[in-house]
């Protein structure tokens, strides 16, 4: 954030004066001490004084855009770095948690804490279409507009996401426990092939060539996926098998596609 300019205020003993001027012109006098006052001052030199260095660079290091410091979201770092203009744009479909979903997630987790006590429960849930790409401010609604034009003649479908798989991202900076598509894998596929034809007018990265369609529970900094895979993996499976009703539990309906781009938030209904 750019720093607000240093602005000059006129001093207090320049407002006394010109209300005694306007106080003056107002009952239609002006006195000879007024009179003497103006002529001594206009003999006077102009002398300008040189601002202190300590002023000038007051703000030299505030022009630029915020700081990426990754202490204030939980250690994350950028995949990209931030410019100012740009917009990180994600598309996706939400998935709603239901109360019965959240009881599943608070034995989950706390038995996978075992393993990796890092682990942080997701605040939303939802499963991805595209890869996070970044857009220019003015690209935002074309976008957004093709993305409708793309997708919006597809048919709401349900599916199952109750494998439980570890993930980390591309460049190995977070592990993410998830539920992986085990029904209904085909539906996403081909609302990928059409968020990617999005992707390649705007000349973005379009999505991973075979991708597992997920939905992420928890993540953590770092690969974990060492920590987490192996006996860990099973036992958390077991728990997802005989949790009462988890078949059920773990199918939901796909209604709408979803376009996040910087803090701004754009669905498209699906028939």
């Amino acid at each position: 954030m750019s720093a607000a300019p240093l602005v000059g205020y006129s001093s207090s003993g320049s407002e006394d004066e010109a209300e005694a001027e306007a106080a003056s012109a107002a009952t239609g006098r002006t006195g000879p001490g007024n009179r003497r006052r103006r002529r001594s001052q206009s003999s006077l030199p102009c002398q300008r004084f040189p601002v202190p260095e300590s002023v000038l660079n007051m703000f030299s290091n505030t022009e630029e855009g915020p700081e990426d410091d990754s202490t204030k979201h939980g250690g994350r770092i950028r995949t990209f770095p931030h410019e100012r203009g740009n917009w990180a744009t994600h598309i996706y479909i939400p998935y709603e948690a239901r109360e019965e979903f959240l009881d599943l997630l608070d034995v989950l987790l706390p038995h996978a804490q075992t393993y990796e006590p890092r682990l942080v429960r997701m605040e939303e849930f939802h499963l991805s279409l595209s890869q996070s790409v970044v857009l220019r401010h003015h690209w935002i609604l074309p976008f957004v507009q093709s993305l409708k034009d793309h997708v919006a003649s597809f048919q709401k479908f349900f599916f199952t996401a109750n494998q439980v798989k570890i993930y980390t991202n591309q460049e190995k900076t977070r592990t993410f426990v998830g539920f992986e598509v085990t029904s209904g894998h085909a539906q996403f596929l081909d609302l990928v092939s059409e968020v990617d034809r999005v992707m390649e007018e705007f000349s973005l990265a379009t999505f991973y060539q075979d991708p597992s369609f997920h939905i992420s529970l928890a993540w953590c900094v770092g690969d974990a996926h060492l920590q987490l895979e192996g006996q860990c993996l099973r036992e958390l499976q077991e728990i997802v098998d005989h949790f009462e009703d988890s078949e059920l539990l773990l199918r939901a309906l796909a209604e709408q596609v979803r376009c996040k781009s910087g803090n701004k938030f754009f669905s498209v209904p699906l028939k």
